[in-house]
């Protein structure tokens, strides 16, 4: 069965007749090694990622404007806490006029709530994973409050309103009056006062726990805080497990519409795939059944060459196919000579040639995959490559060896070693001095099959050129405290690294997040003078071409490993469980919308018998 029968065929599934039912559980699998570890939605650079921020905090926090309409990469004006904004004639104020809505205790959303996050990110903005220099809030000449429920920002100059409106006013995540404090019964002005920021951020990050921490027994109690229990989304957080288990609740109080159809929404820790595919194939009736899991890449499921879903009996089988772009980082802010190696890009360009992305997508991806050859990533059922740009560096060992021996590389056995250093033509780079070799070590997440055998291959083949990679996989939630703390040792130390890796974009798939100088998701402390002209190019204009130069000059470039694109999750869903497609393209997820039906699956066949099954 090709995949487009496939997909189709769960699609008609889950259209079949069925009337919605109020109650019940539903228990979705997290990703190995990454339960949720920060619930402070102002999460530093360490701690930034989807499990915290798209499948975690905005169940409770809602952001100021939802992305995702219908499947769609649109703002979601029904979801989103304030209307669509109003522009002035120039481009460059923007009013935002806050819904009517209001917080689990009572308290209308109001705007003192939006002038408290944006007075935290002007004292606190680096702290932030999501804060570029230069843009919000630094772009602002001025920012106040017109109203009880009406906010004004007046740019320092016109922008491009796409990107203003999804990349700059949607870093926005309200914060309670409840919030607004110094202690538990000591409260502040921050919504007003920059001066009472710096201690209002520290009492919030107490509350959270230690950004680095993986104290679950700490985080069994954010559900009874008096900070985070108030709320302004569907849900609220009921219980934090010391193995960490979450499991959420409806918040009674939530304002918005799509009032959850379940009693409970869990999120249940996954330890490796191969405990996870266990668990879904005893079905989602079982003791500490699965309703909505993943189909684990790299295993022996039954998916290659176009082969059915081999948990078809009890799930339906959806890709998560989101706005997303894979890589795998090498680390410019490095120490020791490795950081000297990252910063020539002929040898960036060697490794990237080292990467035969067709293979795994054949052979470990099982065809649900893409290349990846450049920052612009591209939605399903697009064209892969934006302007129709071309591959610069394909898998190509005799380049990848022909790069390396014409810059001072003597590949004739690995690792390579230096025989021509310091800089000039056909020399090795400043600072590496002869006799240095051509050997990294990659941390990469455990737990993560297809990741494994897509480093082992990369090793095999990057050998045969003359460059060593040395495997260490790290428990990941670890491995990127560790390895992403601004200032902290273990950032200095790595040399390349990969969470599985990529970056879901929430808003325009410009650049100035990942890849700008400076910018605090920008791990790799990568800097270009160039790339920074190009990225300013995409957020002024929108010229579909200033994101194709972008592009092109990236893909050339290699400031980070390019990897194959592959579905958020290959999502099993249980087949009398509706509500969860279209797919968010931004990885966000609504378990209010979801319900059960009046069916029941028959384990041998895979039919509905018509009964109630509901949790």
């Amino acid at each position: 069965m090709e995949l487009s029968t496939m997909v189709a065929e769960a699609s008609r599934d889950a259209e079949a007749d069925g009337r919605p039912l109020r109650g019940g559980s539903v228990a979705w699998a997290g990703q190995p090694g990454f339960p949720p570890a920060t619930i402070f939605p102002f999460t530093p650079p360490e701690r930034i990622g989807i499990r915290n921020l798209l499948e975690f905090q905005a169940l409770m926090y809602r952001p100021l404007y939802w992305l995702g309409r219908n499947g769609k990469p649109e703002v979601d004006p029904d979801l989103s806490l304030a209307e669509l904004p109003e522009w002035s004639a120039d481009g460059r104020t923007v009013t935002v006029r806050l819904k009517p809505w209001k917080w689990s205790n009572g308290e209308p959303i109001c705007a003192d709530n939006v002038m408290f996050w944006v007075n935290m990110m002007v004292v606190k903005g680096p702290r932030y994973g999501k804060y570029v220099p230069g843009y919000f809030p630094d772009n602002l000449v001025s920012y106040d409050k017109v109203d009880h429920d009406t906010v004004r920002f007046v740019f320092d100059r016109a922008y491009s309103r796409t990107w203003v409106l999804m990349n700059q006013l949607t870093l926005i995540t309200p914060m309670p009056r409840a919030w607004d404090r110094t202690a538990v019964d000591t409260p502040a002005n921050a919504s007003a006062e920059l001066a009472d920021i710096p201690a209002v951020y520290d009492y919030l990050v107490s509350e959270n726990g230690e950004w680095t921490s993986e104290d679950n027994e700490f985080r069994s109690g954010w559900p009874s805080s008096p900070v985070w229990s108030v709320v302004n989304g569907p849900w609220r957080l009921a219980t934090f497990s010391s193995d960490g288990a979450v499991s959420f609740v409806p918040n009674e109080h939530y304002s918005g519409p799509n009032k959850p159809y379940l009693d409970e929404f869990r999120q249940v820790p996954v330890y490796s795939e191969e405990e996870l595919l266990k668990q879904l194939q005893a079905g989602p009736d079982a003791p500490d059944g699965i309703q909505v899991g993943f189909l684990p890449f790299g295993l022996d499921v039954n998916l290659a060459d176009g082969g059915t879903n081999p948990l078809q009996a009890h799930y339906r089988l959806v890709p998560q196919d989101v706005y997303c772009v894979r890589y795998t980082p090498m680390n410019f802010a490095n120490t020791s000579v490795a950081g000297k190696i990252f910063r020539q890009a002929y040898f960036r360009q060697a490794l990237q040639s080292c990467l035969d992305q067709d293979a795994a997508i054949r052979d470990i991806f099982s065809g649900f995959a893409h290349r990846t050859d450049g920052p612009v990533p591209a939605l399903p059922g697009e064209p892969r490559s934006p302007a129709g740009s071309a591959i610069p560096w394909p898998f190509d060992l005799d380049r990848a060896r022909g790069l390396l021996a014409d810059h001072g590389w003597d590949v004739s056995s690995t690792p390579a070693v230096c025989v021509r250093p310091g800089e000039g033509p056909g020399c090795a780079g400043a600072g590496i001095e002869a006799g240095t070799r051509l050997s990294f070590s990659v941390r990469y997440v455990l737990g993560k099959p297809a990741l494994t055998q897509l480093l082992e291959q990369l090793k095999a083949d990057a050998a045969k050129a003359g460059i060593e990679l040395r495997l260490q996989p790290v428990y990941g939630s670890v491995m990127v405290a560790e390895d992403h703390t601004e200032g902290g040792e273990g950032h200095v130390r790595w040399e390349l690294n990969s969470w599985n890796g990529g970056w879901v974009f929430y808003g325009h798939p410009t650049g100035e997040m990942l890849f700008k100088t400076g910018a605090g998701s920008n791990w790799a402390e990568y800097s270009d003078p160039r790339a920074d002209e190009l990225i300013e190019r995409t957020v002024l204009s929108d010229d579909p071409s200033a994101l194709a130069e972008y592009h092109a000059y990236l893909a050339e470039q290699v400031p980070a490993l390019w990897t194959p694109g592959f579905p958020l999750r290959l999502l099993e869903i249980a087949k009398n469980l509706r509500g969860i497609e279209p797919i968010n393209p931004y990885g966000m997820i609504n378990p209010e919308n979801w319900y059960y039906v009046n069916e029941s699956i028959d384990a041998s066949t895979g039919e509905t018998d018509g009964t109630v099954a509901a949790r």
